[in-house]
């Protein structure tokens, strides 16, 4: 299946930086960027800056705002489709499957950045108390999820209670595509939050800050990040002042 993809035929747009070509800050752009690194793919990337959109893109995806990809003049743009579609062409034995093994992998973290846009787009200082807490919060049932062991961690024949996890991340010692979707999401609150309302996540979330600090170490993630002066300039309108 995987050897039918002619990979002359892809072409994955994402959203230009503020200097028209670095990449930008796009979670979505992020998450398939790391899938097609995973995969070992060699693909042409494609920044488009949004403010002098090329006649040619336009004419490629009319209406359309990256990321997308393009598959033998095919245009896709919804991002699960686009996850599904490269987990399927790019398959096994060629490449290596990235679906997370547990189910939960794949939901663990999925509130946060619903509640991080709660908590910075806020004015009002009498809500922000409870909208940081709701975002605490979220990141506690993350930090609980990494630090709880997963069925393949726990040894049946052991008569000694689980002590809880070290894995490196969501689904195991491998990146799959449940971090490809949580982690650039989890660096932008990361971020953001401290910059426009310094919060950090707390230091007892040992396993938020373990799984993050293993997705440091890793290019696929880090070379795909948008620069932190990227991100925060892009909330820089979103991140509304607390009115005094």
């Amino acid at each position: 299946h995987g050897d039918g993809l002619c990979l002359m035929n892809l072409l994955f747009c994402v959203c230009a930086g503020s200097d028209g070509e670095s990449i930008g800050n796009c979670p979505f752009s992020q998450r398939l960027f790391m899938i097609l690194w995973l995969k070992g793919v060699v693909f042409n990337v494609t920044t488009v800056d949004l403010k002098r959109k090329p006649a040619d893109l336009h004419n490629l995806a009319p209406g359309t705002h990256p990321p997308f990809l393009t598959f033998n003049g095919e245009v896709k743009t919804d991002i699960n489709k686009i996850e599904e579609f490269l987990e399927e062409m790019l398959s096994p034995p060629k490449y290596p499957k990235l679906a997370a093994k547990q189910r939960e992998s794949n939901t663990a973290g999925n509130d946060i950045f619903a509640k991080f846009s709660a908590y910075i787009k806020n004015t009002k200082p009498d809500a922000n108390a409870a909208l940081e807490k709701g975002l605490t919060k979220a990141l506690k049932k993350l930090d609980d999820y990494l630090s709880s062991p997963l069925p393949d961690e726990i040894d049946a024949d052991s008569m000694e209670e689980e002590k809880g996890s070290n894995r490196r991340f969501l689904d195991g010692e491998e990146l799959t595509l449940a971090d490809c979707n949580l982690l650039p999401k989890l660096h932008i609150v990361k971020v953001v939050a401290k910059k426009y309302r310094n919060y950090d996540i707390p230091s007892e979330m040992t396993g938020v800050w373990r799984y993050l600090k293993n997705a440091y170490t890793r290019d696929e993630f880090t070379n795909t990040c948008a620069a932190d002066t990227e991100i925060e300039n892009a909330y820089k309108d979103v991140a509304r002042r607390l009115a005094k």
